[in-house]
């Protein structure tokens, strides 16, 4: 199991200047004889005639300024604030469709849930983590986003596992001296989580109910709370979700044994692993491979070197994991789930994505780099799964699924004949690029 690291971020804006458009002006001559009354008159006709021009031009100029309003600052904000609500409608919009093209994998993950109710055999928990954690890749590599995403820049992906291994020799520590932070932690965790529920469900809302025209339903606030939040209105899809994900928080918080309610759990883990697939990107192929190949060096030593990874796994209850009843034994276990980290969802999942981008700008001829990384994660997380059985103790994760990823993309990567462009390839500046 990973914890989940919260990166600081500081953004950085980029402004272009569009040059102003410029004004020509032509004139024409007209031949007069060649006579010098004539010639005289012509000076006069000429001068005239500029000066009336110029006359004419200054006047227009006036009236055009008189006539073009002044924004204030407040209909400037006024403007701004709705072409932000059309942009979040049109970002929404996007979502709904990409839901709708994806169904059945939506669909799939909801069949899933059931599976515990068949039983709690060791075969049906891998069956359900496979299944799980596979389709979360898929769907969360295609899905659409609103906002730009945060970048991971080189700097970043070296020091992640050192912040990782400070966060759980942090964890580690206080837990040995007697201090559980699992509640203080589980808080934070499950309030995110309710925010990541009422993002991820409105697409979904949107789809289950087409009929229904969120994209103008709104509920007007009461005068006092619109100041107070400067919003006068607030959409319904969004706070039907946002209800949702509260309800969610207070099930996980009911005085009802985990064994009863790890599904909840595993729905808020689910919705905070998407939110991060859509919320980061790795920036370039090169960020992507540094972060795997520390975070793989991370994850074997502390799974194989020490018993932190497993006692915080065990120790620290929050849903940052994915859970499933463990079959009965005649031994006592010392926790009752099998676990599957939400780490190794997550940071395998961010690489999948960033190769479906590879995908949208080479233009593969020969394999698809976004289907080739979604079954490498496949096999990479069944070699993870059949090494569990062998040697029957926790594995790192990532020992089996970052090589497999890394490996799978070069070897596409030269089935089409690309190995340089997508060793080299960096995303469009759209992304906010963020420092540590």
């Amino acid at each position: 199991m990973k914890p989940i690291l919260l990166l600081c971020f500081t953004a950085a804006a980029v402004f272009t200047a569009q040059p102003s458009s410029a004004f020509q002006t032509t004139t024409t001559t007209t031949r007069l004889p060649n006579i010098k009354a004539a010639h005289g008159t012509s000076k006069r006709i000429t001068s005239s005639t500029s000066s009336s021009t110029a006359r004419s031009l200054f006047f227009n100029n006036q009236a055009t300024q008189q006539k073009t309003p002044i924004e204030t600052e407040e209909e400037k904000q006024k403007r701004l604030k709705l072409e932000r609500l059309a942009e979040i409608e049109a970002g929404e919009i996007r979502r709904q469709q990409r839901v709708s093209e994806d169904k059945l994998g939506y669909l799939f993950l909801f069949a899933l849930q059931f599976l515990p109710l068949i039983g709690n055999d060791r075969y049906l928990s891998i069956a359900y983590f496979f299944g799980l954690a596979v389709t979360t890749v898929y769907l969360g590599g295609r899905q659409e986003v609103i906002d730009a995403p945060e970048k991971v820049t080189k700097q970043n992906a070296l020091y992640a596992p050192v912040g990782a291994s400070l966060a759980i020799g942090g964890l580690y520590l206080l837990l040995k001296n007697g201090l559980d932070p699992t509640s203080l932690y589980a808080v934070g965790v499950t309030v995110f989580g309710a925010l990541c529920i009422s993002d991820i469900g409105v697409p979904l809302l949107r789809n289950l109910f087409p009929s229904v025209d969120f994209g103008t339903a709104e509920i007007e606030l009461p005068e006092g709370i619109a100041k107070k939040l400067d919003v006068d209105r607030l959409p319904i899809d969004g706070l039907i979700t946002l209800g949702l994900g509260l309800l969610c928080t207070v099930v996980y918080w009911a005085p009802v044994a985990l064994e009863n309610k790890f599904i909840m759990s595993n729905f808020i883990a689910w919705s905070l692993g998407m939110v991060s697939l859509g919320a980061i990107s790795l920036g370039s192929f090169q960020t992507g491979a540094i972060l795997l190949a520390g975070l793989f060096c991370y994850d074997v030593f502390w799974v194989f070197g020490t018993d932190v990874m497993m006692t915080v796994a065990t120790k620290v209850e929050a849903p940052v994991k994915f859970l499933y009843t463990a079959p009965p034994s005649d031994t006592p276990k010392d926790y009752p789930f099998s676990v599957l980290g939400l780490g190794d969802v997550v940071i395998p999942g961010l690489f999948v994505r960033f190769m479906a981008k590879v995908d949208e700008v080479l233009q593969p001829k020969n394999l698809s780099y976004f289907t080739t990384a979604t079954f490498a994660y496949g096999a990479g997380l069944a070699a993870c799964f059949s090494a569990n059985e062998i040697f029957h103790n926790g594995q790192p994760a990532l020992l089996y699924l970052d090589p497999s990823l890394v490996g799978s993309a070069l070897a596409c990567a030269a089935v089409n004949n690309q190995v340089s462009d997508v060793w080299d390839f960096e995303e469009s500046g759209e992304e906010k690029t963020e420092e540590a």
